[in-house]
């Protein structure tokens, strides 16, 4: 019997991938060319992944001896010029909130995954949970705003470490990819030659002349990048400082700089927010929700209808900065809103 080779060579080329593996797939394809973890159920799968495919080519992977140690080596790499990753749960990100805020107060671009599971403390390792919302926004003492995204399958696992990635650049601030157990270790048929092709940011680099390292004139403003190249000193640091990065406490520049820190995330909100919506005109009720819970809500939406009731759906892929505007259009026609 021929084949139809014209059908055949258009056919998906599906492969099964997890959560975490898309998120490699993803950090690989952004230019990420260092990682450094401590292995932590349940994401110990991307540093297993991270660490193979990042020394195979040539680039930097290393095994820290805590959680501390780990993010603090990322911010190191990526102070100098290299966009870095790491990864880790409940009792690892418990331990790299200080240096997180550090990366947040010196405008140093970072991802972390931090894939959820049962809390408090050591928790359950292999029980999945959704429990570190809060903590991973407000980790921060002063309450800044962090970006904060959060897949639901595989695929976004894929899109949103892209996001991740190109708003940690965008902004110079410190992401979070908010997964959690039954995400990221769940294997889905995906068509990786399907995924999308996502232009990868470079830095832009100020002159070396008359550079300040934090340098803006609205305080939307995102500071360009040191230049690595020549002789230059730069001073960074994790405390209170002035536009030339130096300890000041009191002074009005100081309280721009850190009114700065908030007003360039602030300012691009709407940019970020993303939605996944599935929504009725004339709906009395509009369920939201997000993670691996708004699998389940789709379908629950989709029984209800199949009974008459009239409901929309959305899920909230950008959870930080809050995407007020789209929940308050989805929400404008409905009666109700249920939160799942």
């Amino acid at each position: 019997m021929a084949t139809d080779t014209r059908v055949a060579a258009a056919a998906p080329r599906l492969t099964l991938r997890s959560g975490n593996q898309m998120v490699v797939e993803w950090a690989l394809r952004a230019g990420c060319r260092f990682f450094s973890g401590y292995p932590i159920t349940p994401a110990s799968e991307i540093y297993r992944e991270m660490t193979q495919r990042l020394q195979a080519r040539g680039d930097a992977a290393l095994g820290a001896p805590d959680e501390i140690s780990a993010l603090c080596y990322c911010i190191g790499a990526s102070q100098r010029g290299v966009k870095a990753m790491t990864a880790t749960s409940g009792p690892g990100w418990a331990l790299m909130v200080e240096a997180f805020q550090y990366a947040l107060m010196a405008e140093t671009p970072v991802v972390v995954v931090l894939v959820q599971r049962l809390g408090p403390s050591t928790g359950g390792a292999t029980q999945g949970a959704q429990g570190d919302v809060l903590l991973a926004e407000f980790a921060t003492s002063g309450g800044y705003t962090v970006p904060v995204f959060a897949p639901s399958t595989p695929v976004e696992c894929f899109t949103l470490a892209m996001a991740a990635f190109n708003w940690s650049e965008a902004l110079r601030t410190p992401v979070v990819l908010l997964s959690d157990k039954e995400v990221a270790m769940t294997y889905e048929a995906v068509d990786l030659a399907a995924l999308p092709e996502v232009p990868v940011r470079a830095r832009p680099m100020a002159r070396a002349e008359g550079y300040r390292p934090v340098h803006f004139v609205a305080a939307d403003e995102v500071p360009p990048f040191a230049p690595l190249t020549g002789a230059l000193k730069v001073t960074v640091t994790g405390s209170a400082h002035n536009k030339d990065g130096w300890l000041r406490k009191n002074d009005a520049e100081t309280l721009e700089v850190l009114r700065h820190l908030e007003a360039k995330i602030a300012a691009r909100a709407s940019d970020m927010a993303m939605v996944a919506p599935d929504l009725q005109e004339d709906a009395d009720a509009l369920v939201l929700s997000y993670g691996i819970t708004s699998r389940a809500a789709r379908e629950a939406v989709r029984l209800g209808r199949a009974t008459g009731r009239r409901l929309s759906f959305m899920g909230l892929l950008t959870l930080f900065p809050v995407p007020v505007e789209a929940i308050r259009e989805a929400a404008r026609a409905a009666r109700r809103v249920v939160v799942a």
